[in-house]
């Protein structure tokens, strides 16, 4: 028997910025200089291949990199790690922090949106998306 497989996927979605979000455009997180921080890493991967990858794949490749996984340790590894819940790009830095919205097509691949343009508006105002928000960073 195996193990049941959780995912952050998420599916004809858009993910607006966190109500308490601080920026009205939106910023490139900036990698520190002795490691890339959550927020760089979610960016430059959705960036670099905009529907290219789910939200699975972002989430794992960030702990991958942040952990220092070789390929041939990823697989099971993967196994692993979503044998258990993970936190959902609601909870990523660019939606809390940095201005970036995520829409997440009809097969769960995500691109970023930037807070302020028109796609932004258009996308968070789309009836054929369900429409969420990134999780505040302070409590109401």
């Amino acid at each position: 028997m195996s193990a049941r497989i959780h995912t952050t996927n998420y599916v004809n979605t858009f993910i607006a910025v966190a109500q308490d979000c601080p920026v009205d455009t939106a910023e490139v997180p900036v990698a520190k200089a002795a490691a890339p921080t959550i927020a760089s890493l979610h960016h430059d991967l959705i960036a670099a291949a905009p529907y290219a990858h789910t939200s699975d794949d972002i989430i794992f490749e960030t702990y991958a990199i942040r952990a220092e996984l070789d390929e041939g340790e990823k697989d099971a590894a993967r196994e692993a790690f979503y044998a258990k819940g993970q936190p959902c790009l609601r909870s990523s830095p660019l939606g809390k922090r940095y201005g970036w919205g995520t829409h997440h097509d009809a097969e769960g691949r995500v691109a970023l949106v930037a807070v302020g343009t028109p796609e932004y508006e258009r996308l968070s105002h789309d009836p054929n998306l369900t429409q969420t928000r990134a999780m505040r960073s302070r409590r109401v």
